[in-house]
């Protein structure tokens, strides 16, 4: 597969930090793979995401090279972006059908019936129930679950050829968040996206991903197949995640990085 972006020594500094909170990244995201990005907070999952879009705080130094295929991708058109919070993701004086429609015509010449029956369409994919009627619904009359599937449909309203789905699950309970996570692979299969996954967990990264990428301390640790970082670790680090969610009674540590 072709690489959809790729990165050379990425490296990302937040105004007034003495830290980078990135450092020297090289890799690449292949066009229609599943890539999840895992590692403890901090460790610089959601920095990589926000720099690939452009969404680093104003005043942060980005060094290295971002090369996207096909040239710089159109904000809010070739890519979608699914955040941590459901709950922040909405103006809460707005209809949900209100924001929706607004996204839908700033992107396409469409009227305002034809965007709330695309919008209806969307809400409908990701299994809202009543979807006609919950386009003039707001969004505190939605479940955290509920917000975070009409979060994924305004991320894919664009047809996007990168979803970035940032800790979308991290705020809901196990059951929600199976669902989540299968709605998200039917989604990207269905539609051939690419998919960056950003969580801490490295089972949801293990049955979702085709690839998996580790990072500790604005580090990349190690990056290979979902079989490879499970089966076979190559650093310290990786294999302290495996055996802790595989035994939790057992004490691990959790050595430097080789």
């Amino acid at each position: 597969m072709s690489a959809l972006v790729s990165l050379e020594g990425l490296s990302v500094r937040y105004p007034r930090s003495t830290t980078p909170a990135l450092e020297a990244v090289t890799m690449s995201v292949a066009q229609g793979e599943k890539l999840a990005i895992i590692g403890e907070s901090g460790s610089g999952k959601s920095t990589l995401a926000r720099a690939l879009v452009d969404l680093l705080p104003r005043g942060s130094r980005c060094d290295g090279t971002i090369t996207w295929q096909g040239g710089s991708p159109a904000p809010g058109r070739d890519y979608g972006y699914v955040f941590q919070d459901p709950g922040s993701s909405f103006d809460p004086i707005l209809s949900i059908g209100a924001q929706m429609v607004e996204v839908l015509q700033t992107h396409f010449p469409l009227t305002r019936h034809d965007a709330r029956v695309r919008a209806a369409a969307l809400l409908a994919r990701v299994q809202i129930p009543a979807p006609e009627l919950a386009l003039d619904a707001y969004p505190h009359q939605f479940s955290g679950g509920q917000k975070q599937r009409i979060a994924i449909a305004i991320a894919i309203a664009t047809g996007p050829k990168l979803l970035i789905a940032d800790e979308p699950t991290s705020a809901l309970d196990t059951v929600v968040q199976a669902e989540i996570v299968a709605l998200l692979q039917e989604l990207v299969e269905s539609d051939a996206m690419t998919l960056l996954f950003i969580t801490h967990d490295i089972a949801l990264a293990s049955g979702l991903a085709d690839r998996i990428a580790v990072f500790r301390n604005a580090r990349l640790v190690e990056i290979g197949t979902a079989n490879e970082i499970i089966t076979a670790p190559r650093r310290s680090y990786t294999r302290g995640l495996v055996a802790a969610h595989l035994d939790l009674t057992t004490p691990v540590l959790i050595g430097d990085v080789p």
